[in-house]
């Protein structure tokens, strides 16, 4: 039996592995030296790790958006953040609305739910007249053009909310609603009230569309498509159809995880879908674009990393206010996924 001689690493080769071992010892002498000094309380490494599942959570239920939308056409929609945006600031007037006549305070339950369902269904129109006005006559441009005319929505999107509702930042008024706000334990752990609310909005929703894909007509019909447009259409499937319900499913997605935002942000502006939307882009890339499970994987992932990464790993080099580096981990995380693992952590290597 004749033994292959190893395959010799080229110069790229190299260098991706030396700054593949570089990160590594980075990260892990960084942690090493803040565990030591015991800068941060038990306590403290709890409620981040908290917070960052609950922001995780927001960022998955975006990401859904993302990866819908590429597993059927093959495109990235970069103006799902403004998709995003678009709910969260429409529910704003419906929710002083109702905190000024005092339903908000009196049926909270019911103040909540108008205002997502305001959110979830402004986010959605918004969708569905994307795919209409901008996507679909594109449909068999070069892969660069819808690209490019997503960005070119996504400012169109961005500004128009700006001179239709103003440059201001809004706070929404969830600071009367008292099941909103204070702590409670579960298993002897303290949680905020919008974290778990949060948390477990986000499951529910998450577990709601995995059924739909998995176990519905609906689902059947988009997984046909995905795999094969034109076949799918010999078989009967309208496409159009699908990918319309495609979007509208991720714009639904979208302005949910809008008001969830506001329960741990509390501010919408123009601008606010821009940061959430790239970090969810990240999310999806992270878990393998195209995958739902791992887009939801990718968004936990990300968040714990973005809440607890600043302080565990630049904190015991003496890095100053490493709080304010939360979106450099969040792109540096980016940049390393696409050069180490461009398929993601559960996507298939092509």
């Amino acid at each position: 039996m004749r033994l292959r001689r190893p395959e010799r690493l080229s110069w790229v080769g190299l260098t991706l592995l030396g700054l593949q071992i570089a990160v590594i010892a980075f990260v892990v002498v960084g942690s090493v030296l803040t565990i030591a000094e015991g800068l941060f309380s038990f306590s403290a490494w709890r409620d981040l790790f908290i917070f960052g599942i609950a922001q995780g959570s927001i960022y998955a239920l975006i990401a859904l958006g993302y990866t819908l939308v590429y597993g059927i056409l093959f495109m990235i929609n970069f103006a799902h953040g403004e998709v995003f945006m678009t709910g969260a600031f429409t529910a704003w007037f419906v929710g002083v609305a109702l905190a000024d006549s005092g339903i908000l305070v009196d049926s909270p339950l019911i103040g909540v739910g108008l205002v997502l369902l305001v959110s979830m269904f402004t986010s959605m129109i918004v969708a569905v007249l994307l795919e209409r006005i901008a996507y679909r006559p594109l449909r068999g441009a070069p892969r660069l053009v819808p690209l490019i005319t997503a960005i070119g929505a996504s400012l169109v999107l961005q500004y128009s909310v700006r001179g239709m509702y103003g440059a201001g930042v809004r706070a929404y008024p969830w600071g009367t609603v008292a099941d909103l706000n204070g702590r409670v334990e579960i298993l002897g752990v303290p949680i905020l009230r919008s974290q778990l609310i949060v948390v477990v909005s986000a499951i529910v929703l998450m577990f709601a569309l995995y059924w739909l894909v998995e176990k519905t007509r609906t689902g059947r019909a988009m997984r046909a498509v995905s795999e094969d447009k034109e076949v799918a259409a010999l078989m009967g499937i309208d496409v159009d159809a699908v990918i319309m319900r495609t979007f509208a499913i991720g714009g639904l997605l979208a302005g949910a995880a809008a008001i969830l935002y506001t329960f741990i942000f509390n501010q919408v502006a123009f601008s606010m879908g821009f940061l959430p939307g790239i970090k969810a882009f990240t999310a999806a890339v992270l878990g393998g674009i195209g995958n739902i499970v791992g887009a939801m994987l990718g968004g936990l992932v990300l968040g714990v990393l973005e809440s607890v990464g600043p302080q565990l790993f630049l904190t015991g080099y003496g890095v100053p206010a490493t709080n304010q580096l939360r979106d450099v981990i969040a792109f540096v995380m980016l940049v390393l996924v696409l050069i180490f693992r461009p398929y993601g952590l559960l996507g298939k290597k092509a």
